[in-house]
Order: structure tokens, then sequence, then C-alpha cells
């Protein structure tokens, strides 16, 4: 996993399967922040969907496997990504927990869903 992607050596990266799931946990972690703003726009008021909670966990477990197993294993990635993991997972349950898997279409309004 920490071998380089030949085929994307044209972008004058050193890209390895492992910087492939960081870069797609830090681009999922980061996104979450538009879902979290269309669906504010939408509700015309701060909610928090339930895919903001599923992107903030992935993106943080991803990132964190990355810092973990590569041959980066940086101490410091790994701290910065621990607590956002078991927050987003918490959160996730919550949410889960209150509304349900399968939130109504109003949960969402209520920031839950």
């Amino acid at each position: 996993m920490n071998q380089e992607i030949l085929w994307l050596a044209w972008t004058g990266l050193h890209i390895t399967p492992w910087k492939l799931i960081g870069y797609t946990g830090a681009l999922m972690f980061g996104g979450r922040w538009l879902v979290q703003f269309i669906a504010s726009r939408r509700a015309r008021k701060p909610v928090i969907p339930r895919m903001f909670w599923y992107m903030s966990l992935l993106g943080s477990v991803m990132t964190l496997s990355y810092f973990m197993f590569s041959a980066k294993q940086d101490s410091v990635g790994v701290l910065q990504n621990l607590f956002p993991t078991f927050t987003a997972a918490y959160s996730l349950w919550l949410d889960i927990r209150h509304h349900g898997w399968r939130p109504s279409a109003g949960a969402s309004d209520a920031g839950g869903g």
C-alpha cells in the first residue's frame, strides 16, 4: 500500500494507495461543510443533516487510517483525527437513536436527519 501508483505519475506527485485514502478522507471531512451549508440554506435555518455525521465519521476514519498505517505514521495526524472520529460516531449514534434509522422528512429540519 506504500508503493507508488504508476499510472498517476503524470501528476508529478508520489501517490500511493494510502495517500489516496488520506486524500479521500480529507475531502470527505471537508466536504461535510458543503452538505451542512446546503441543508441549512434549504431549511432557512441552521441544521446538521445525518449525512454530515456519516461524512465526518468516514472522513475521520480514513485520515486516521492513513496516519496510522501508511509509511507516514504521524502521531500528530493520529491525535488530530482520533477525537473527531469518536465525536462523529457518538453524534451519529445519538441522531439514529433520536430519529431512528430512517428519519421522516421533517427530521432534517430539526437538525438531525
